[in-house]
């Protein structure tokens, strides 16, 4: 029996409604418009900036409770350990919206275990380069694949009470100096790439509020972005939430408060009574602007229920097997096997009795990537553990790390201070300090001190005359004397940026907007020799931390010997499994990644390679990373991305063939950097603080369907243990007037031996335009589950969105007469069936 699936691609005309948020029992606008006639100036002023650092100001003798700000958006993390969930990536290469609702569900669920009103998720800027830092918590190349994603995760979350925050708005496309490059770009780039995963986000999600990026696009900064904020966000699109700032992303309170900015966090520091009061009386800002913001925040509260009941513990118990089932299912779904030569994979138990697991990834668990999405899982399961659990006892299974990636961070480091300086001749315990105005440690010295200990937060930084509590940095210097020869930690944290030298030679750059953040490096200190030691600071905006510490630090294995380790343990195996790629401090916000994998792994996979001829790759990364110098010596390749706490069972899974892989690529994986058509633009070589997006909106797939060149793995693309036929590719007509709703189905049989999933990839090309188009553009795509044998209807239904273009010259989506093809294959290069029709 042939079953239908219909599913609706491009914009729907309705609106999604969280039911909480409909349901819940509101106050109404007249009740608000009361509590905003009762404020003062200040007081409504007071409301705009972040309060605690992670919380919206409570007033309660207005009614007005305090909100609760979570960061996002793979765990609610601000609040002690959390369900950790796979990278937002992972969830995108899913092309599942049941699992993108289910993720949102889940953490909607743990945000209210916790009294988090918000929760800073989800994040869906596109994937323009590999080596972008925060890559792993975006959703993709493909404006409509994230827009899609994005919306059921915000609906799956608000569905649950929970407010979502979308970000980071707009064009956020790299970290490197994140706060001064201008992302630039013209007019039909940023509306067809850049901006419509947040439109459905607003249109069809109706997200709370959504978040500002750190950069400024075409020279204005997000945060007063006018354009960007006002006319297209607010006026256009409709959005009746609140605009809030990342946190210390806000850089003029006049043209923050003018450009559309609601909420500055992590507090006031620029949306002041300071700098407010005096423009308002000025004229250069409006009450009116002001009482705006206020009206917009406290509508989003009545909306979700919160001036009649603002803890959302109260009578709730958490279903944990859902959320921890939700995190496994996410990483199941969205694996993508590369790779499988000879179909090495699935493994067969009863043919193996021996396997060497080696790689840095392999324990403790590598869970998720770095920055502020960095969760402390509550249930973490290492790559070793978990194939060992699938395995089975009968077969044996070793591990060695195979690459040295410095010595664990020494605990109790900042309890141990063994820093001293010079006074009056002698050796007294502590640094001194000096302390500039700015960021950039430049310009006459401000202030003198000396502190007896480097573990300073807050007040204790800035509590001296003339130093202010923003936007100043420090140079703190002493010396150290280690008493025995050997290995020593050399560390510091920081909040915001920090930088060690060690006899004026840089051992640790941190030069960053960052929260509180550890970083050191491990040297070979020769015993009674004095060593300078110099700790550079600055502090941007919210809290202010540095710590500085030493340690011995004994290795069990030296670096020079751990190849020649993992060599060893990789001969005589029956199979070994290569687990390897980037972690939390490899890859991560506020800096950019490399293309090649850290700590030497490429010639680790080769040194492997040559004793055993048996390799597997299970690859953690946001994105792609060098393959061509390893690739042809291994068997198989399984994209884990950054599988969350316990999703390492979903990859060990897949190797045993308990689970199908029926992942695709949410990104185009190219051979060479070089190759890809945003390299060329993506560095800022003229050192203008602004990178101009000439690629335009050829990119990604866009670009590969027209070069020459073909990327080494095309977007969509994913191997699976079963095969499909695709067949009777239908429309329910020829010709069309512009407007109807074009109806496409097709056939999907599994013609293979596994039960499985095929994610079937709907494509539109306009035949003649007269602008130029992409050759094809997804705009439809539906994740089918076949048992073996089984045959599938899926039905698409493309509204005139699908095949609209945005024309700079109308400032507006158009649509033109003619023909157009609909494409439907397996990924974009795999194409399976075509057919015309014609608009009219």
């Amino acid at each position: 029996m042939i079953k239908k699936i219909l599913f609706k691609a491009a914009l729907a005309s309705t609106v999604f409604l969280s039911a909480y948020a409909s349901g819940a029992q509101k106050i109404g606008d007249q009740e608000i418009e009361k509590k905003i006639q009762s404020m003062s100036l200040g007081e409504k002023i007071d409301f705009l900036g972040g309060y605690n650092d992670f919380s919206i100001r409570p007033y309660p003798q207005y009614g007005i409770p305090e909100i609760r700000i979570s960061d996002g958006p793979v765990g609610v993390r601000n609040f002690g350990p959390a369900t950790a969930h796979p990278a937002s990536i992972n969830l995108a290469a899913s092309w599942d919206r049941g699992l993108a609702y289910k993720t949102g569900k889940a953490l909607g669920l743990e945000a209210r275990t916790k009294n988090a009103h918000i929760v800073l998720g989800p994040g869906f800027n596109i994937y323009r380069l590999p080596i972008t830092g925060r890559n792993f918590e975006y959703m993709g190349e493909d404006p409509y694949l994230a827009a899609q994603i994005a919306k059921d995760y915000i609906i799956g979350m608000q569905d649950q009470g929970v407010m979502a925050d979308a970000k980071h708005y707009v064009a956020n496309n790299q970290e490197y100096d994140r706060n001064n490059v201008s992302s630039n770009m013209d007019e039909r780039t940023l509306h067809e790439i850049y901006l419509p995963a947040f439109k459905t986000a607003v249109q069809e999600a109706k997200v709370a509020t959504i978040m500002t990026g750190y950069n400024l696009v075409n020279g204005i900064h997000l945060s007063e972005h006018d354009y960007l904020n006002n006319k297209v966000l607010k006026d256009d699109w409709g959005f009746e939430g609140f605009i809030v700032s990342d946190w210390a992303s806000t850089y003029d309170g006049v043209a923050a408060a003018n450009g559309g900015l609601d909420l500055e966090m992590p507090s006031g520091a620029h949306l002041s009574r300071e700098v407010l009061i005096p423009a308002i009386k000025a004229g250069k800002v409006s009450v009116a602007v002001i009482d705006d913001k206020v009206r917009r925040i406290l509508k989003t509260y009545d909306r979700f229920g919160l001036f009649t009941e603002s803890d959302l513990t109260k009578d709730f118990v958490l279903d944990e097997k859902f959320v921890r089932d939700a995190v496994i299912e996410a990483a199941r779904g969205g694996m993508v096997l590369l790779k499988n030569d000879n179909n090495t994979l699935p493994l067969t138990r009863k043919e193996i009795k021996t396997i060497a697991i080696i790689g840095p990834n392999g324990t403790p668990a590598v869970t998720g990537g770095g920055g502020s999405s960095g969760t402390r899982p509550l249930h973490p399961l290492s790559f070793v553990d978990a194939v060992q659990r699938v395995a089975g006892n009968t077969i044996k299974v070793n591990f060695e790390k195979g690459a040295f990636t410095g010595a664990p961070f020494p605990s109790g480091i900042y309890d141990n201070f063994p820093f001293y300086i010079y006074k009056d001749g002698k050796k007294v315990q502590g640094v001194n300090a000096e302390y500039y105005l700015g960021i950039k440690l430049e310009g006459d010295v401000i202030h003198n001190q000396f502190f007896e200990w480097l573990k300073l937060e807050n007040e204790e930084l800035w509590g001296f005359p003339n130093v202010p509590k923003t936007d100043f940095s420090v140079r703190f210097t002493s010396y150290f004397t280690p008493k025995v020869s050997g290995h020593y930690s050399i560390a510091g944290k920081g909040d915001d940026g920090f930088r060690i030298l060690v006899d004026d030679t840089e051992i640790a750059n941190l030069w960053r907007n960052q929260g509180p953040t550890n970083g050191k490096d491990d040297l070979f200190m020769n015993a009674q020799q004095e060593y300078k030691i110099v700790m550079e600071f600055y502090q941007a905006g919210g809290g202010a931390l540095i710590y500085q510490g030493a340690k011995k630090v004994e290795m069990e294995v030296m670096p020079n010997e751990v190849i020649g380790l993992a060599v060893e343990a990789a001969k005589n195996k029956d199979l070994v499994i290569m687990s390897v790629g980037f972690g939390p401090g490899t890859e991560s916000e506020a800096y950019d990644r490399t293309f090649e994998m850290p700590y030497e792994q490429s010639k680790l996979i080769n040194a492997v390679a040559d004793v055993n001829d048996n390799v597997i790759v299970v690859l953690n990364a946001g994105g792609n990373v060098e393959m061509g110098s390893w690739i042809d010596r291994v068997d198989a390749v399984l994209m884990a991305w950054y599988p969350g706490q316990e999703g390492n069972l979903a990859a060990a899974e897949i190797l045993f063939g308990d689970t199908n892989p029926s992942g695709k690529l949410p990104a185009t994986f190219e051979y060479a950097l070089e190759d890809n058509p945003t390299y060329a633009h993506y560095f800022d070589h003229d050192k203008d603080m602004a990178v101009f997006y000439g690629e335009g909106i050829f990119m990604g797939y866009r670009y590969w369907d027209q070069a020459d060149k073909k990327p080494r793995y095309p977007f969509g693309f994913g191997l699976s243990y079963t095969k499909f036929k695709y067949s009777k590719l239908k429309t329910n007509n020829k010709k069309y007037t512009i407007g109807d709703t074009v109806k496409v189905s097709i056939d999907i049989t599994n013609t293979g031996d596994m039960d499985g999933a095929e994610v079937v990839q709907v494509y539109v090309g306009d035949k003649k335009s007269s602008l130029p188009r992409p050759q094809k553009e997804l705009k439809g795509f539906e994740k089918v589950f076949l048992k073996k044998g089984e045959t599938k209807t899926v039905e698409v239904e493309l509204n005139k969105s699908a095949f609209a273009f945005y024309n700079p010259a109308s400032h507006a989506w158009e649509v033109e007469p003619g023909k157009f093809d609909i494409y439907v294959g397996s990924s974009a290069m795999d194409i399976h069936q075509k057919k015309s029709i014609t608009l009219k």
